[in-house]
């Protein structure tokens, strides 16, 4: 995945890092046995996808066309 950019956009790191800030919430209010903090850290999980989606249909994701094809060769098609 290295070599192909994957998630090196500025939607990819703006949802990734808000999920992961609901993370720590969740996290930290899971140890504490808050209940409704854990569910405001996992709202805040979610909140990052839809973020992190929404910025890709602007155009700040990856381009499609950007993605090599990669074909596998099966088994049996070296005979």
């Amino acid at each position: 995945m290295a070599g192909s950019s994957h998630g090196h956009t500025p939607a990819a790191w703006t949802g990734v890092i808000i999920a992961f800030i609901g993370f720590c919430v969740s996290g930290a209010f899971m140890v504490m046995a808050n209940p409704l903090g854990f569910w405001a850290g996992m709202v805040i999980v979610v909140l990052g996808g839809v973020v992190g989606g929404i910025m890709r249909a602007m155009g700040l994701g990856q381009q499609k066309s950007t993605h090599p094809v990669h074909h596998v060769a099966s088994a049996g098609a070296e005979s």
